[in-house]
C-alpha cells in the first residue's frame, strides 16, 4: 500500500475533526485557546489517532466510529508534549519544527493549555455512545482504558521514572518500564480502543494489544536512536538532548547497533501479531515498518 498517501489522508481527516472539536481562537479566553491550537496544529504526525482508526478498520469498523476518541487521544498526546517541553522537565526549545508552546506563550499559559487539552479530551470521551453508533459498554471501556494509560500507571508514571533516572545507571527492565509507559501506553490505548469501537472479538483485541505493545516500544527505541543520528531540521525538534541530560535510552544502555536490532525484533513481533488479520490490517503492518525504518 501507499503508506504516505494513507497517512496524509488520515491526518487531514483528524485535523478537520480537531478543528471542529477545539474552541476557536476568537473564543474567550483567547490567549488560552490560541496556545491550545498552536500546539495541536503544529504539524504532528497524528500516529496515535491514525493507529486507532487503522485498528478499527482492521476489525471491520468504520472511521466515523472512532473519530471523537481519536481526536481525544491526540489532545492527550499534545498536552503531554507541552508539559514535557517545559523548563521543569525537558526544557526543549523546539517541537514539530517550531518554538515550543512555553517559548511562545510563557510557562504558565503552556501549563494551562496542557491542562485544558487533557480536560477537553475527556469531554469528548464522555460523549461516546450518545449517537447510538457505539455501545455504552464499549464507550465506558474505551474511556477507562485511555484514562488508565494516560495516568500514574501509564504515561505520567513513565515520565516520572524517566526523570528520576536521569544521570543514573539503570537496568534494561527499568528502561522498558519507562518506555512502555511514557510512550507505549497511549499507543496501546489507541490500538485497543480502535478495536473495541470497531466491534472486535476478545481474541482480536488481545492480538492487537500485542501488536501495540511491540510497536509502541519500537517507536520509543527508534526515537532514542534518532536523538543520536537524526537530523534536527527533518525531525522538527532538538537532537542530542537525551545525552546532554543523561537520560536513560536504548543506545546508551545497549549501544547503537544493538538498539537497532531490538527495534527490528519488536517490529517482527508486531507483524506476527497481525498474522490472523486480512488485508484490512495492511495499514497497521506498514506503520510497524515505518516506525522502525525511520531510524535507519
Amino acid at each position: 500500500m501507499d503508506l504516505n498517501a494513507y497517512l496524509k489522508e488520515r491526518r487531514a481527516q483528524v485535523d478537520k475533526a480537531l478543528d471542529t472539536y477545539l474552541p476557536g481562537e476568537d473564543v474567550l479566553p483567547i490567549s488560552l485557546h490560541k496556545a491550545m491550537r498552536y500546539s495541536t496544529f503544529a504539524a504532528g504526525k497524528r500516529i496515535r489517532p491514525i493507529l486507532m482508526m487503522a485498528a478499527c478498520e482492521a476489525v471491520g469498523g468504520t472511521v466515523d466510529k472512532v473519530m471523537p476518541a481519536a481526536c481525544a487521544m491526540e489532545m492527550i498526546h499534545t498536552y503531554s508534549l507541552i508539559h514535557d517541553d517545559l523548563p521543569a522537565m525537558d526544557d526543549d526549545d523546539f517541537r514539530r519544527g517550531r518554538p515550543t508552546c512555553h517559548k511562545v506563550y510563557g510557562d504558565a499559559l503552556a501549563i494551562l493549555a496542557g491542562d485544558a487539552l487533557l480536560t477537553e479530551a475527556f469531554i469528548l470521551l464522555s460523549r461516546l455512545g450518545e449517537d447510538g453508533g457505539v455501545s455504552l459498554e464499549a464507550a465506558r471501556r474505551v474511556s477507562a482504558d485511555i484514562a488508565r494509560c494516560a495516568g500514574s500507571m501509564g504515561m505520567v508514571g513513565g515520565q516520572v521514572v524517566d526523570m528520576d533516572s536521569e544521570g543514573k545507571e539503570i537496568d534494561l527492565a527499568t528502561l522498558e518500564y519507562i518506555h512502555t509507559r511514557k510512550t507505549g501506553a497511549l499507543i496501546l490505548a489507541s490500538v485497543q480502543s480502535g478495536a473495541v469501537l470497531g466491534g472486535a472479538s476478545s481474541e482480536q483485541v488481545d492480538n492487537l494489544g500485542r501488536y501495540a505493545k511491540a510497536a509502541g516500544l519500537a517507536f520509543q527505541v527508534a526515537d532514542d536512536i534518532l536523538d543520536i543520528v537524526g537530523d534536527q531540521e527533518l525531525l522538527g525538534k532538538d537532537v542530542g538532548s537525551d545525552q546532554e541530560r543523561g537520560k536513560a535510552t536504548y543506545p546508551a544502555l545497549l549501544g547503537l547497533d544493538a538498539a537497532r536490532d531490538r527495534a527490528k525484533e519488536l517490529r517482527d513481533v508486531a507483524l506476527e501479531s497481525l498474522s490472523g488479520f486480512d488485508e484490512r490490517a495492511e495499514p497497521l503492518r506498514s506503520i510497524a515498518h515505518y516506525i522502525v525504518d525511520r531510524s535507519f
